[in-house]
């Protein structure tokens, strides 16, 4: 099998090391070999995380390059556009519609981008974005977007319901199993 490539990108404190880490266990438990890396921007300021996430038959090194990315999940829209350079040409990019302002937009030095969904349709970027907020929310906790995002993920990668389960079952807290098993299957079927 060839080497795939999942970024996933998001704001400090949206849940996106957890969902690399729930991804990651996933594989791993479905006989790849996989790498995960993790580059913290500026975090717990709200900045940019991103985590590349490589699985395969073999995996030499845990960095996607530009144009390598089979797919990328972001949890916040202009976190998407920022990262398209990286997305394969049939590649396809699965969004959180939810905007969070980046401080220079909070300070007033500049202003947040208009129509960035439209701008990525019209590059021809694949975009399936969806309100993952309102959708952790149906679950029961804002917090749940990463697993709505991993739901909308499952539709393009082949492995069980019981599979992606099992995966949220050993990564989360006991008390959060159901709500986040709620989240991931609103995010699938949405």
């Amino acid at each position: 099998m060839t080497t795939k490539n999942i970024m996933i990108v998001g704001v400090g404190g949206q849940g996106s090391l957890l969902a690399s880490k729930l991804l990651g266990r996933l594989l791993i438990t479905r006989g790849f070999d996989v790498k995960v890396s993790e580059v913290h921007g500026m975090s717990q300021r709200g900045g940019s995380v991103v985590t590349y996430v490589r699985y395969g038959d073999k995996v030499y090194s845990p960095v996607i390059d530009k144009g390598e990315a089979d797919a990328i999940v972001s949890f916040e829209l202009l976190e998407a556009a920022r990262w398209t350079e990286y997305l394969k040409k049939d590649g396809r990019i699965i969004c959180n519609t939810q905007k969070i302002n980046p401080m220079p937009v909070i300070t007033g030095a500049a202003e947040y981008p208009a129509g960035l969904e439209e701008k990525m349709r019209a590059a021809g970027i694949d975009l399936d974005a969806i309100d993952a907020l309102s959708l952790a929310e149906e679950a029961g906790s804002a917090k749940a977007v990463n697993l709505v995002l991993m739901g909308r993920l499952a539709r393009r990668l082949d492995f069980s319901d019981e599979a992606w389960e099992k995966a949220i079952e050993e990564s989360v807290p006991p008390k959060f199993i159901e709500l986040n098993k709620k989240a991931f299957h609103l995010g699938k079927m949405a």
